[in-house]
């Protein structure tokens, strides 16, 4: 174990790619194992990758960059606008609101983020907002799509330990709306402090944005009613969202649909590979520990502690934090959840809300420095230091942690909407 774990982290300190430093370490620990050999190992690589389910992770990639590119984002956020913009620091909620509804269609935090530091900052910066605040409102608001489904973090915690990845959606709802309130409680403070800047109300400008947005709103709908009334499968409503994003491009921007086509396919096909190679190590490295039995005896060893499930679930969360320091989330993905989660299933602790703690703690990590995700897209796009970005982000990681631990305490509110509205046959 120490072995593998020594070759592993000097793999990446000297900067080699998670994926490779996984398979590799691997594989150093099989030249001196007599039961395993090479071949074993690419069998369970592309074993791995034949889960149908994978199949949700391109589809709902190439929906959410091809809204991005139809301008849909932009409909979302002038929508939101309209509705509380008029408010004291109403830009900054419309921001807030139009990333949830944008984490339903793309399921991607660094995306989101992106986005919005696109669309958002120049108008909050011209409407009088300090840059600090506005970076860390948009890095903040990006990590809710961790959170709302379609998450991709949700589909990769789901495949890795065999979970239904619809539980898994509809128990990440609530919890992704606590984050927002919670990230609005911050502005609202922030409004005590400093004077924000407000906006007017209009009837007709929110009727005319809302039909500026009911594409976009319209696919949520499609996908969440399809999976809550039993039409289709998570894989299938990835299908069904990158159809939906692929026709309204073809009949309301056809020029731009055209232009767009091609790179956006190549951009996802990019992506798509690098998750696909990091899943494929996870296969042989789950495979792996397996045959060692180490899950097992981890479990063991924990149980020797005398941990309790709370005790275990803090001690858990406080790892993944310190992690999310130095690793992203999918390599924390690959990393721990193999390790960790047997572990979890022996004290008792109910699958659905674990993985939706996990995912709320890479959600906080992807604004903690110095590899935090979301920092460097919002510095990148904007221009701003990293420093900047950090110093604004920082309240809204207070609350968010916040939020995690009162999740962790009461785990109702990830379960509760999954066990009614979920049908009999997707568990």
């Amino acid at each position: 174990m120490f072995a593998l774990g020594g070759s592993l982290f000097t793999l990446l300190f000297i900067g080699v790619p998670i994926g490779i430093a996984l398979a590799g370490a691997t594989a150093l620990i099989v030249m001196f194992d007599p039961f395993l050999t090479y071949p074993t190992l690419f069998k369970a690589f592309f074993t791995f990758l034949t889960k149908y389910t994978l199949i949700a992770i391109p589809f709902f990639i190439y929906a959410g960059f091809l809204m991005e590119k139809f301008g849909l984002v932009g409909g979302l956020f002038k929508f939101a606008d309209s509705l509380v913009g008029w408010v004291p620091g109403g830009f900054a909620y419309a921001t807030l609101i139009a990333a949830v509804m944008f984490g339903a269609i793309s399921g991607s935090s660094t995306a989101m983020a992106a986005a919005m530091s696109v669309i958002a900052y120049p108008e909050l910066v011209k409407r009088g907002y300090p840059k600090w605040m506005a970076a860390g409102v948009i890095a903040s608001a990006g990590g809710i799509a961790l959170l709302i489904p379609p998450s991709i973090t949700l589909i990769l915690f789901g495949v890795i330990t065999e979970e239904s990845i619809v539980s898994l959606f509809f128990a990440g709802v609530v919890p992704g709306i606590m984050l927002a309130i919670s990230d609005a409680v911050i502005i609202v403070g922030v409004s005590f402090i400093i004077k924000l800047p407000r906006g007017t109300f209009e009837l007709k400008k929110v009727g005319e944005t809302f039909i500026e947005a009911l594409p976009a709103l319209f696919m949520p709908v499609i996908v969440l009613g399809g999976l809550y009334g039993g039409v289709f499968t998570p894989t299938e409503a990835g299908a069904v969202a990158a159809g939906y994003a692929l026709i309204y491009g073809l009949i309301f921007k056809r020029k731009l649909f055209l232009k767009e086509l091609m790179p956006t396919t190549i951009r996802t096909m990019n992506l798509t590979a690098l998750v696909f190679f990091l899943l494929g190590c996870v296969g042989v490295f789950q495979f792996f520990l397996a045959n060692k039995g180490w899950p097992m005896e981890i479990a063991d060893w924990v149980g020797t502690l005398g941990l309790s499930q709370m005790g275990f679930l803090f001690v858990l969360m406080g790892s993944l934090l310190f992690l999310s320091m130095f690793l992203t989330g999918v390599a924390i993905l690959v990393l721990t959840v193999p390790i960790y989660f047997p572990v979890a299933l022996s004290l008792g602790v109910d699958p659905i809300h674990l993985g939706i703690l996990t995912a709320l703690a890479i959600e906080i990590g992807s604004v903690i420095p110095p590899v935090g995700l979301n920092l460097f897209a919002v510095s990148g796009v904007t221009g701003l230091p990293v420093t900047t970005v950090i110093k604004g982000s920082f309240p809204f990681c207070i609350s968010d942690t916040v939020v995690l631990i009162i999740v962790l305490l009461f785990p109702a509110l990830a379960l509760w909407l999954p066990d009614v509205l979920i049908v009999s046959h997707f568990k």
